[in-house]
């Protein structure tokens, strides 16, 4: 079976099933968010040193920063998922 993989900006990918949420980092649940999942080292950052623009939570409970718009990752997604 072959595995879609999402871009999410500067050659970092993740696999299209393995995502829950995409979602902007504004908010404040979204910034606890962020801290929780840095204390308990399950936090990924893609962002390599750029601003934050959207946070990707996996199955896996997993949270992934990217620089990438949440917008425009989640119109890949939508995509990936059509096809």
């Amino acid at each position: 079976m072959e595995q879609k993989l999402l871009s999410i900006g500067f050659g970092s990918s993740i696999p299209v099933e393995r995502i829950v949420a995409i979602v902007s980092p504004n908010s404040a649940p979204m910034k606890r968010l962020k801290d929780e999942a840095k204390q308990e080292k399950r936090l990924v950052d893609a962002t390599y040193g750029r601003r934050t623009r959207s946070i990707i939570v996996t199955d896996s409970n997993h949270v992934i920063l990217s620089a990438i718009q949440a917008e425009t990752i989640s119109q890949r997604y939508a995509t990936l998922k059509e096809s």
